[in-house]
């Protein structure tokens, strides 16, 4: 039986109350005054007007969204900055505030929501040229790094003196540690660390405020937490102070199950246990048979799927525990190596949104949703399977929710129109399940659907004119209104 949605789950347009784009004298002033502020070095920013390059630097990965796809294809940046050194963003801050101008921020575009597509073109700030890795505190762990700094650069930075990055997305070859903070949420490592909201995974953040005489301020953990998730709408983040772990050679195990049963003990079971793991991803067959082959094809690489698959992230002292272990729990070990030094495709980026990455390469017909479930968990995905079949394919990943082992799902949908997402979307409420909408181009309706009261505060403090990436913050136009 389908459940009607109460309320449309999706946008139905832009929002109304977007700035007008900018004038050819606004942007010309923006162009004079970044040549002024370059000065006596005369090597001012790198200027994109218009072109291929321009319009890649304007989007990001919402077409994994069929709802998202026609509302944001076409926006377009009127001129793209890229910046390589700090004096250039604010630079870049003051002549925007000063014309009136919007700007949106920008790492790699890794993003699946339009986080970095400038609703109301104006200027598009580029951030990946602010790359360094500034220090890694000796005592703490505490590393220190420019908003820019690839993740995947990073990791081998610390690396060197025995650290690792505790959470990253399964994108950390192209995305960017401040990208990862203002548009991300969790991915590997969640399993253990919990997700970049949670107190401790944010140590503090260097912010450039968007005024006429804009503001270089060094925040602490307290005072990052409204910028943390905000889509880059209420500060311009240079720099950003992460907690590390002790760096691990993490070794990759596939698993396979006949069972689907089984499967899930397993993934219920695994993360309650003393054995460190780092990463757990389940992948129902018809998911794990579109999947490419981790380390790649041939001898070395995994074989292809015949059952539900369990991709582990797995220290190397429990691989004298987990095979014997997993066998008890129905499943076969059909494949491990380790992580560090392997060529072809790692196993990490079999996970999180690459899943999804990965099937549309198979069939772009595929969708996705993103859901914590709740407990037990068989019910609901028996319930939701039964009505959806095959346009429903569950793949769950283990995180740690306000200290609880918990598993959220990123499940395969094919797309039948938004009617029918939205009946779904309907069913996944119904049956207990908490959705993060990711059909939607605003901070609060990709998360609780509620108003952020510190988000809108901050934005007010360090964007009073609301240039920043306009039309991301639901909360800010209500304020307005």
């Amino acid at each position: 039986m389908s459940v009607k949605p109460a309320l449309n789950p999706f946008p139905e347009g832009l929002p109304e109350d977007l700035p007008a784009a900018a004038t050819a004298a606004q942007l010309a002033a923006i162009e004079t005054e970044l040549s002024e502020a370059s000065g006596a070095t005369g090597s001012g920013p790198k200027l994109v007007h218009d072109g291929p390059e321009l319009a890649r630097l304007s989007r990001d990965c919402f077409d994994y969204s069929p709802v998202l796809q026609p509302l944001l294809s076409g926006r377009l940046a009127q001129l793209v900055v890229k910046a390589s050194r700090l004096e250039e963003v604010l630079a870049v801050a003051k002549a925007c505030s000063r014309q009136g101008v919007p700007l949106t921020l920008r790492g790699s575009g890794t993003g699946n929501y339009g986080q970095c597509v400038p609703l109301a073109g104006g200027v598009v700030l580029d951030l990946s040229g602010l790359n360094r890795m500034r220090q890694l505190e000796a005592s703490s762990g505490i590393v220190t790094a420019e908003a820019g700094c690839l993740l995947a650069d990073l990791d081998r930075q610390l690396s060197v003196s025995g650290r690792s990055l505790r959470l990253a997305p399964s994108t950390w070859r192209s995305a960017t540690v401040a990208g990862f903070i203002a548009g991300g949420s969790g991915g590997i490592g969640s399993l253990r660390w919990g997700f970049l909201r949670d107190p401790g995974n944010l140590i503090g953040l260097e912010l450039v405020t968007l005024e006429a005489e804009p503001r270089l301020l060094q925040l602490d953990g307290r005072a990052s937490r409204p910028i943390n998730h905000a889509y880059g709408t209420n500060g311009i983040i240079t720099a950003v102070r992460l907690p590390t772990a002790a760096a691990v050679n993490w070794q990759q195990l596939v698993v396979e199950f006949s069972h689907w049963e089984r499967a899930l003990e397993a993934a219920r079971m695994l993360p309650g246990t003393a054995l460190l793991l780092h990463s757990l991803c389940l992948l129902e067959e018809a998911v794990a048979r579109q999947m490419p082959a981790i380390g790649g094809q041939g001898a070395g690489g995994c074989p292809a799927a015949r059952g539900h698959r369990l991709l582990l992230l797995a220290a190397p002292d429990t691989l004298e525990i987990l095979p014997h272990l997993l066998a008890d729990l129905g499943g076969t070990l059909i494949w491990q190596a380790p992580e560090q030094g392997q060529r072809g495709l790692p196993l990490r980026e079999l996970c999180w949104n690459h899943t999804t990455l990965h099937a549309r390469a198979h069939d772009p017909g595929w969708t996705y949703l993103q859901m914590l479930l709740p407990q037990p968990e068989a019910p609901f995905l028996s319930a939701l399977k039964q009505r959806w079949g095959e346009d429903l394919l569950w793949h769950l990943e283990g995180v740690r929710q306000q200290g609880s082992q918990r598993l959220a799902a990123l499940p395969l949908v094919r797309w039948r129109g938004a009617e029918s997402l939205a009946e779904l979307i309907a069913e996944v409420h119904q049956n207990g399940g908490l959705l993060f909408n990711p059909h939607v181009f605003n901070v609060e309706d990709g998360g609780l659907g509620v108003v952020d009261a510190d988000q809108v505060s901050a934005k007010h403090c360090y964007d009073p004119a609301g240039l920043l990436n306009p039309g991301k913050l639901r909360g800010w136009a209500e304020r307005k209104r």
